[in-house]
């Protein structure tokens, strides 16, 4: 029972001596529940919209208060005509445009029927289809009430559009989602357990001492990874094009030029991960779940993310895979160009020159 004991007692001593091993058990779990019972909700709130109200009127202000009032929407700006609708939307900040025509308040109290264009984006059909709801319900509490107060029935009728999906696939959320998910794992894994690989086999010392230099040894192993993360990018858009029947509207070369960049990025992230940890385990477990729950929860591919509270809404900005979203529904799905994109383009390559330069201040040339 003694040696038990003592057994026990040595095993806890190593425990919490590891501080890895503390970050894994306390760590892993807590930053679990804050990010699922944050960013895990289909729910969408605080939605950022744009208003055309070409009416100006009496009944057009009270349900563009209505709207504001509303915890589902945040109105970003009102616009000046219909030809900064559009404009509006390529920003990507937009998801909806709410336009009042001139006559609405004369429509509504003298022809008993009114009409209102709601126009979303439906690059992310979920999100848009709730969008319409939400706002379609608000109009109806509005036309609700007149009706009760005046006794006469009033009708105001939303005229929906959806831009850039009509249809509302699902296909053109799941693609660009699926793109920078597999390109993050694949990258950042294959990369960060081949280098380790080499020093647990021992075979590191030979390369360092070779007269091949280090730094060419890290580029050497990354290469391998580039050509075939490219070769899964022109998979991905084959079966996208001629199996899921997604077209891509914009330019092609941009495609790959940003999806370049990307893997890039994410194989800056495998070498650093690489340098910091020892065992294939590590690595393969800090590239698992550093990479993949901040790409599934926090990119804006599952769950938007103007519904997280704003402290994860910041954590999200250093999430590589949420800017690469961004461009790639940016020229597949709205057929944009490089300067609707420019700054995101900025973010991912800061990123990627960031990991690369710490990557080479902690390449150590020396195992021992």
């Amino acid at each position: 029972m003694k040696q038990l004991l003592v057994f026990i007692r040595k095993e806890f001593a190593h425990v919490l001596r590891d501080k890895k091993t503390l970050l894994i058990l306390f760590g892993l779990p807590i930053v679990q529940i804050m990010i699922f019972g944050f960013a895990l909700t289909n729910e969408v709130k605080n939605s950022k919209i744009v208003i055309l109200d070409n009416a100006k009127d009496a009944s057009s202000r009270q349900l563009i208060s209505k709207i504001e009032a509303s915890r589902y929407f945040e109105i970003e700006h009102t616009l000046l005509n219909r030809h900064e609708v559009e404009k509006a939307f390529q920003t990507g900040k937009i998801k909806m445009a709410v336009v009042f025509p001139e006559n609405f308040n004369h429509d509504l109290f003298h022809g008993n029927k009114a009409t209102i264009q709601i126009i979303s984006d439906a690059t992310d059909p979920n999100t848009a289809t709730m969008l319409n709801n939400y706002v379609s319900a608000i109009i109806g509490d509005y036309q609700t009430l007149l009706n009760i107060n005046s006794g006469v029935p009033y009708r105001i009728i939303p005229e929906v559009r959806m831009l850039y999906n009509p249809q509302l696939k699902g296909v053109h959320n799941f693609v660009p989602g699926v793109m920078a998910m597999v390109l993050m794992l694949v990258c950042v894994m294959m990369t960060a357990i081949s280098i380790v690989r080499e020093k647990e086999t021992g075979t590191m010392e030979v390369l360092l001492v070779s007269p091949f230099k280090p730094i060419l040894v890290i580029v050497a192993k990354a290469i391998p990874y580039l050509i075939l993360s490219l070769l899964n990018i022109a998979i991905i858009l084959l079966l996208s094009v001629f199996v899921l029947d997604l077209p891509i509207n914009g330019n092609l070369f941009l495609l790959f030029a940003e999806s370049t960049l990307f893997i890039i990025t994410s194989l800056a992230l495998g070498m650093f991960i690489s340098i910091k940890t020892e065992t294939q385990q590590t690595a393969m477990l800090i590239s698992l779940v550093g990479m993949f729950l901040p790409t599934l929860l926090l990119s804006g591919f599952m769950f938007p993310i103007e519904n997280m509270p704003k402290p994860l809404q910041m954590v999200s900005n250093i999430v590589p895979a949420k800017w690469f979203y961004i461009i790639i529904k940016s020229i597949m799905i709205k057929g944009l160009g490089f300067a609707a994109i420019w700054k995101q383009t900025l973010i991912l390559a800061g990123i990627t020159i960031f990991f690369i330069l710490i990557s080479i201040k902690n390449f150590k040339i020396r195992l021992a």
